[in-house]
């Protein structure tokens, strides 16, 4: 297919053969009748419209909340290509943990000289309120998802990492739902690992993270900023699966050196709360004191270790992307090892040479702003008009350090489902990772973000991507 060609396919070799991680799955597809698998279509799409699987939209007055498009072709990861990717993530995320407690506490890696200081004291992320402080079991980054992209047979780059609130999982276990649900036979055929254990997984993560006043059994609440976030559904979902309370910030308060929550019998203690409140709005006593969606006095209870945070306050840093560029310096000096998964070549706008290259070949790059997300505030270059990239250009005179920029990937590909048959579009991956004081534990998995238009290198669901079922093969 044009646009598309001179990119690595995940299901088809050169030849047009299919790669042996397909096989099982392209012989069910073959057997199957072109009018059940377009009434099966149109099936999942009713199901999540029924089931409210949808995201805001913010800035748009139309359409406010948006379904986001299911594919229902998997992407299939053999066993031995995900032991390789667990090694390499594993590595990244002790090292990102172990880069949280230096930058609170001696910050040798600033005193080595392998990382700028203008970097912490330039990111509003990074919050003097947590020097010298220790989350209970040592772990700052509880919940990760590290953003992945494939450009070959064993290439396998990250893109970003997501340490603060990453989203999108209960896109992965919903997914994963209803394609069982729909294809039952093809579980039976097509030996998949699960992964729809996670939420449990996830809630005893979470009780190992507990401070020592917990008790047994820990109390877990998830801290949802209300209805109108985008992502309220997802605080929901994980909040029902694990059996954790979900709780707002008027429902907290604090109340003898405790946060409790309002029940019908009164106010009880939380141990560990997942928050999905940004720090800015997390404490109205130690940040913006306008925010009515934390709990006033919550950092004090935090400090003097009377409540687990998920993730630490602070840990925004790991999201800056001036900060990934200096990941391969960060893994190897906290684990004396060479990154397994490398990161994409990266200009730093902030240097004079690299702000030059940048300027010179913005028709041929991509620009990102260091705290962005989503997809926005992004110019990818080859995709943009003349005028889109002069205008482009005046912003990033204006504030370089603001920005950084990277090569145009050749994102590989794998088949969507289209009226015309199977057909392959850009897709990346977010494997979700949890941590307790004495594991890693990755699901053997993600989520699979895919760019439904044909050509588009841009998978994020609020540019018109969307999302497709990850299989993990079994042995």
């Amino acid at each position: 297919m044009s646009g598309t060609a001179d990119f690595f396919n995940e299901m088809r070799e050169p030849d047009g053969s299919v790669r042996d991680a397909y096989s099982s799955y392209c012989d069910w597809y073959d057997e199957q009748d072109a009018r059940l698998l377009k009434r099966k279509h149109r099936e999942a799409e009713t199901n999540f419209r029924k089931t409210g699987i949808t995201f805001n939209v913010y800035g748009e007055d139309e359409a406010e909340e948006r379904l986001i498009p299911f594919d229902m072709v998997p992407r299939i990861i053999t066993a031995n290509e995900w032991r390789k990717l667990t090694k390499g993530i594993e590595q990244r995320v002790s090292a990102l943990n172990a880069f949280m407690h230096d930058l609170y506490h001696r910050q040798e890696i600033i005193r080595a000289g392998r990382l700028p200081q203008r970097l912490l004291r330039d990111n509003a992320a990074w919050l003097p309120n947590m020097v010298g402080f220790t989350p209970p079991g040592g772990v700052y980054t509880h919940i990760v998802g590290i953003d992945l992209v494939r450009t070959g047979p064993d290439e396998f780059f990250v893109l970003e990492d997501n340490a603060r609130t990453p989203s999108g999982v209960s896109y992965m276990l919903e997914n994963r739902e209803t394609m069982m649900a729909m294809y039952p036979e093809l579980f039976m055929r097509v030996p998949v690992e699960s992964v729809s254990d996670y939420p449990r997984r996830l809630a005893k993560s979470l009780a190992a993270c507990a401070p020592a006043a917990a008790g047994d059994r820990p109390v877990v609440a998830v801290l949802t900023p209300g209805i109108y976030n985008s992502a309220y559904f997802e605080h929901a979902f994980l909040a029902d699966q694990m059996g954790a309370e979900l709780v707002e910030g008027s429902d907290l308060r604090v109340v003898d050196g405790r946060v409790a929550m309002r029940t019908t019998s009164g106010y009880k203690a939380v141990d560990v709360i997942y928050r999905r409140v940004d720090d800015e709005f997390l404490d109205p006593l130690t940040f913006n004191p306008d925010s009515v969606l934390g709990v006033p006095g919550i950092m004090d209870v935090y400090r003097s270790g009377g409540v687990t945070i998920a993730n630490a306050p602070g840990t925004g840093v790991c999201d800056d992307k001036a900060i990934y560029s200096f990941m391969p310096d960060i893994v190897e000096f906290y684990t004396g090892e060479k990154p397994l998964l490398p990161n994409v070549e990266t200009w730093r706008c902030a240097d004079e040479d690299s702000l030059k290259y940048v300027l010179d070949n913005l028709e041929e790059l991509v620009v990102k702003e260091v705290h962005g997300s989503g997809g926005y505030g992004m110019l990818v270059g080859p995709a943009s008009s003349k005028k889109e990239i002069e205008k482009f250009r005046a912003k990033l005179v204006e504030n370089p350090s603001n920005y950084i920029a990277q090569p145009t990937l050749s994102l590989s590909t794998c088949p969507i489902y289209t009226k015309k048959g199977l057909a392959p579009r850009h897709v990346d991956l977010r494997p979700y990772v949890l941590v307790s004081p004495d594991k890693i534990d990755i699901t053997p998995g993600g989520l699979t973000r895919v760019a439904l238009e044909e050509g588009s290198l841009v998978v994020n669901s609020s540019q018109g991507g969307g999302t497709k079922d990850t299989w993990v093969l079994k042995d």
